[in-house]
């Protein structure tokens, strides 16, 4: 799904990608025992945390892909277009799902091990909104004009909060139990299919809350777009900061009438996230592509992530529930063990939460540079 870094590609666009993945899988993957730093945490509800701009990043880096990616259609037939599009959203939504499901069987109370029914499973998810993302996004990029999907973005925006407002609970339509997203969900896959945590059933990538997140690919792949056409120049990095600027202070300026809220995705969180998301490529290009010379070592961690991304997401995704699932005694997994019995001995508290967290990045790390060295670039 993701194009390879190449001769014709901005490092400032590799790297972005690359630190989305590496500070994917930091949030994702907490050391058990202690509670993290807050900033590693998702906002309880409304508001925002730097662990909220990760998945919306993601998107944001799918869609700065895609400006690259979508000069290869040009020769290419309607039939062979639709075929490459229709066969990436269909295997990266498969294996959304598969990988909530995976590996097939559950664990009991009493830690006995029971199959795990396919009517329990959750339909959506961070996989399948990507897919359904980049299927959206792709058929407005290739059939309509920049200016009719920017009256679309708008269009999506105030819409969603039309709807949201309209037909959620009137009293609360905005809450976790109250909102029409939830409604929605509920009534296309019942709550069996959905997520629950907590002893509260409401899922974070549901239906409704994947149109305003399409935005978040449009305005990347746009953001791209602008990059490779106008260069690496100082004018470059400045209308990108100023963009950002404005969105931000938009995004803050609705938020007084409707939240920022990530797992609602409403129409400030794409504007503060996306905004975000700009000024950073914008120093990105700032620091590592306008000054002469080479950059420094650093970047070439972090490139080396964005070079399987996808990958190296499911991979650290499969690992970390194989570790859950494996036990060490009758209550104790192997993913508890490990925390507990070292990282949380060295460091306790968050500090060794967070230490965790890091030698997980760069097991996951090793496993793409390996790979990396020989070439080997897995894409859907």
């Amino acid at each position: 799904m993701v194009a390879l870094p190449s001769s014709n590609r901005f490092l400032s666009l590799d790297i972005f990608r690359g630190m989305t993945i590496c500070f994917m899988i930091i949030v994702n993957s907490p050391g058990s025992g202690a509670t993290p730093f807050a900033p590693l945490m998702h906002a309880a509800w409304n508001g925002f945390t730097p662990t909220d701009l990760i998945f919306p990043s993601f998107l944001f880096a799918v869609g700065n892909s895609m400006s690259f990616s979508q000069q290869k259609y040009k020769g290419l037939s309607e039939r062979d277009v639709w075929l490459k599009i229709a066969q990436r959203t269909f295997f990266i939504f498969l294996i959304g799902y598969l990988i909530y499901w995976f590996p097939f069987f559950k664990t009991d109370s009493d830690g006995s091990l029971v199959s795990f029914p396919i009517s329990e499973t959750r339909i959506m998810g961070v996989l399948q909104r990507i897919a359904l993302c980049y299927l959206f996004a792709s058929v407005l990029i290739r059939y309509f004009s920049t200016k009719t999907i920017w009256i679309i973005c708008l269009s999506t925006l105030a819409g969603y909060w039309i709807i949201l407002y309209l037909f959620g609970n009137p009293h609360s339509p905005y809450s976790i139990t109250g909102n029409a997203c939830l409604y929605l969900d509920k009534l296309l896959f019942s709550e069996k299919h959905l997520y629950h945590e907590g002893g509260v059933v409401f899922d974070p990538e549901g239906v409704l809350g994947t149109f305003p997140a399409m935005i978040n690919v449009l305005i990347g792949y746009y953001a791209g777009k602008f990059i490779r056409e106008n260069g690496k120049g100082h004018e470059t990095v400045a209308r990108l900061m100023i963009a950002g600027t404005l969105f931000i202070f938009a995004a803050l300026c609705w938020n007084m009438v409707f939240p920022i809220n990530k797992n609602l995705w409403t129409s400030p969180f794409v504007l503060v996230t996306t905004g975000i998301d700009l000024l950073i490529i914008g120093i990105l290009l700032y620091v590592t592509e306008i000054p002469k010379g080479t950059p420094g070592k650093w970047t070439d961690f972090f490139v080396v992530f964005g070079k399987n991304p996808l990958f190296i997401y499911i991979t650290s995704v499969l690992i970390r529930i194989i570790m859950n699932k494996v036990r060490v005694d009758m209550h104790t997994t192997c993913y508890e063990w490990l925390n507990l019995t070292l990282f949380q001995h060295i460091a306790p508290g968050a500090v060794g939460s967070l230490l965790f967290a890091l030698c997980f990045v760069v097991f996951c790390w090793v496993i793409v540079w390996f790979m990396d060295k020989r070439k080997i670039y897995i894409r859907l």
